[in-house]
């Protein structure tokens, strides 16, 4: 899951940033809303976007208004101060999907990220299945014939990538893309590490990740096993 932050409080996006990326997620900051907008309109696919309503260079309400205009249904949760009602009915009205006023409880954002990003996913369905195999995207919880699996929050996200493009390869880029934010340090060997832990953690229950030479990994489809096999 990628989100990107928009909010010129560098405490509050420090904050925002160690919080969701302790939880897994690929995160990205800007500080205005030109820079937010600018980013909207690159090839990077975002889950969420994360914006404060008052923002430098351009209002968060205009950059909501580009983003729809553009056709985009990207879940928006919109961060403003307690007492901008009119902001705040604005906001909705323009296609926000949810709103928090400052302050805020943490725990609180976590919530409500996960439930935008639910709905966005997979028709609004949380859960990913295949073959034994059951990943929760909500509850980051990933399970075979339901005993949980030990996966960090990197596996988990390797994992996640591959189970929504099943039976196609996805390349090192595309899984750093997924992993890392903007700035973050990818080392050299790092996806393949993710990948091969993963890979001896799913292939006891028959989940096979592939190896594609030259363009990356697969997930294969899971083909149930005939008896006598």
């Amino acid at each position: 899951m990628r989100i990107l932050i928009a909010e010129d409080d560098q405490v509050l996006a420090d904050g925002l940033l160690r919080t969701l990326r302790a939880a897994g997620a690929a995160v990205d900051h800007v500080p205005n809303g030109s820079e937010a907008d600018a980013a909207l309109m690159t090839s990077t696919e975002f889950d969420l976007l994360i914006l404060d309503l008052g923002l430098p260079k351009m209002h968060g309400l205009e950059v909501l208004k580009r983003l729809r205009a553009r056709g985009s249904a990207l879940p928006v949760l919109i961060l403003t101060a307690a007492d901008s009602v009119e902001e705040r009915v604005k906001g909705l009205d323009y296609g926000a999907d949810d709103y928090m006023a400052k302050p805020f409880s943490l725990q609180e954002l976590e919530a409500r990220v996960r439930a935008l990003i639910r709905r966005g996913q997979s028709g609004g369905g949380a859960e990913l299945v295949h073959g034994e195999l059951s990943l929760d995207t909500a509850g980051r919880r990933a399970t075979i014939k339901g005993t949980p699996l030990d996966l960090s929050a990197r596996e988990l996200g390797v994992l996640e990538v591959l189970m929504m493009r099943v039976g196609r390869v996805v390349s090192k880029e595309q899984l750093a893309e997924q992993l890392y934010g903007w700035g973050e340090e990818v080392g050299a060997n790092a996806i393949e590490v993710y990948v091969s832990r993963l890979r001896a953690k799913l292939d006891p229950a028959g989940v096979k990740i592939r190896t594609v030479r030259g363009f990356g990994y697969m997930l294969e489809e899971f083909k149930e096993k005939k008896a006598g096999q």
